[in-house]
């Protein structure tokens, strides 16, 4: 299994419009963050996590000629506005799976109504497969997949776990049955926001704790923001096999 990076930022990106802040200004490539989201490759299948604003820019950076399925963490625009840019992978390949909670199926048809309507359909819109996923194990292709259920402030949301890789964003709490599911992994990625609390994020000391808990082989740290200070900085700093993930990185598992 490969895992892209694709975006590693918050839902305003790195640099953030008008922001006079001095990781906004790094010329580390690494403190560039496009939105969050991540592309699993496993035998030869491309699954999407998340598909949101800079989704085209992210397909072109990393030269990604197909798209087998989009697996949905929550609602928020930051992680669902790229859904029209699915154009070229439709217009190749057909209808695209798409895997999300009930909830967020019904927020994209009301985002997006002209790719889910069946009647009066606009020729060049891409059309989708709907899955509904419930907190129970389900395949894809031949994959096992784990939703991990937890909470973005009061909202809900799915990580997913494929193997031994689990990706986990815009986790705030999580219950020790849902820890459970993650006992054993190769790699864990988390989200990891600043340094300061939030109300809806891991901070970082939120995140080091998580991972004392889940006790992974290697974790990376998403979702950043440029409060987080400069990756090199932050870098040094973390505990070994603690990593900061960074856009365009690709590890395997």
């Amino acid at each position: 299994m490969e895992v892209t990076f694709l975006g590693t930022g918050t839902s305003q990106g790195i640099p953030i419009i008008g922001v006079d802040h001095p990781v906004c200004y790094s010329d580390d490539p690494r403190d560039k963050r496009l939105r969050v989201s991540v592309l699993v490759n496993w035998k030869g299948k491309n699954i999407l996590i998340d598909c949101g604003p800079d989704f085209r820019q992210q397909m072109l950076a990393n030269n990604v000629k197909k798209l087998d399925a989009i697996f949905y963490t929550h609602e928020h625009n930051d992680h669902t506005a790229g859904l029209d840019d699915i154009r070229p992978y439709f217009f190749r390949q057909g209808d695209i799976p798409i895997f999300a909670h009930q909830r967020v199926l019904d927020s994209l048809r009301r985002k997006f109504d002209y790719i889910f309507t069946s009647e009066d359909r606009y020729p060049g819109a891409p059309a989708v497969i709907e899955n509904v996923v419930r907190n129970e194990e389900f395949q894809f292709e031949g994959l096992n997949v784990l939703p991990v259920d937890f909470k973005h402030n009061k909202l809900q949301v799915f990580g997913y776990r494929m193997g031994d890789f689990a990706y986990l964003t815009d986790i705030k709490t999580i219950t020790e049955e849902e820890i459970a599911k993650l006992k054993n992994l190769k790699v864990l990625v988390v989200s990891a926001l600043r340094r300061e609390p939030h109300h809806s994020h891991f901070n970082l000391e939120e995140a080091l704790e998580f991972v004392k808990m889940v006790k992974p082989e290697r974790t990376y740290f998403t979702h950043i923001s440029h409060m987080l200070g400069f990756h090199a900085e932050v870098e040094e700093e973390l505990p070994e096999n603690v990593h900061l993930a960074y856009d365009n990185l690709k590890i395997e598992i």
